[in-house]
């Protein structure tokens, strides 16, 4: 099992809106950005479009592993909005890729139970992969084993700014409420779960304008792992490091109480 996981975060802190006690979602909400995949590709000698297929094998290996290791929310970041200043010809590819990807998954997806939500903008993107998605997301809407979102045309940034024009005017919203209208993303009204748990592979150590808000108090991971190579025992190790930390949400933890035959 790899355990090359490197601890990016340091003292755990309050989640905002979050009374303190048991959380409110036992199942593991986790993010990655799944990153490398052009440079594995570059390294073996071809072409970036060929790692970005290989990456959707990776996407595939996590969906599937997820519900088992105790995710009830994953959500990838496949296409930010900055990644529009890549060549056109690498955009197009891409695009073609996540059309191909949606379609050809919706059949599994439902007989898994597994929910579809694409986040981002749809303006800048072909109405035929606006159309994929939208048929995706009414084929899985009653999944319930796994909710997995696909940010395309994402932008953590503007998310923050599209939420707050949300609000009516005058209008104060609570930490609770303005995460909701984040989920929410102009298109779906339930609650997300709060974000437990960012991976970042291909060995940077970035956000990357990737869940600003939501990742205000998530325990962060890097791996060297590049995309592609990402599979359940890199996934599973990041969970086992996730549960393995110590987080306190800014109190300070019960001091042990001494009793007949040791510290309890």
């Amino acid at each position: 099992m790899i355990k090359s996981f490197e601890v990016a975060s340091g003292e755990s802190l309050p989640r905002v809106g979050r009374p303190q006690g048991p959380p409110l979602h036992p199942l593991i909400h986790a993010a990655i950005i799944m990153d490398g995949s052009g440079r594995w590709a570059e390294k073996r000698g071809l072409r970036r479009s060929a790692g970005h297929r290989a990456g959707v094998d990776a996407v595939c290996r996590s969906v599937q592993a997820a519900p088992g290791l105790g995710i009830g929310t994953l959500t990838l970041h496949a296409f930010s909005a900055d990644n529009w200043q890549r060549p056109s010809f690498e955009v197009g590819e891409l695009m073609s890729i996540f059309a191909e990807f949606l379609r050809g998954s919706v059949a599994e997806w439902v007989d898994a139970g597994i929910r579809t939500s694409v986040m981002g903008r749809r303006d800048r993107i072909g109405p035929a992969l606006v159309a994929d998605i939208e048929a995706a997301e009414a084929a899985t809407r009653e999944g319930t084993r796994l909710h997995f979102r696909l940010a395309i045309d994402y932008s953590g940034r503007e998310a923050i700014v599209r939420a707050a024009r949300t609000l009516p005017a005058g209008e104060e919203a609570t930490p609770l409420e303005f995460g909701r209208l984040l989920g929410a993303d102009g298109r779906h009204t339930e609650p997300v779960p709060e974000l437990d748990l960012l991976i970042r592979t291909g060995g940077e150590k970035r956000l990357s304008d990737f869940l600003l808000w939501e990742l205000a108090y998530a325990e962060l991971i890097f791996t060297d792992r590049m995309w592609p190579d990402f599979d359940e025992a890199d996934l599973e190790a990041a969970l086992d490091e996730f549960r393995h930390r110590e987080r306190r949400f800014g109190a300070v933890p019960a001091p042990a109480v001494l009793v007949a035959g040791g510290v309890q």
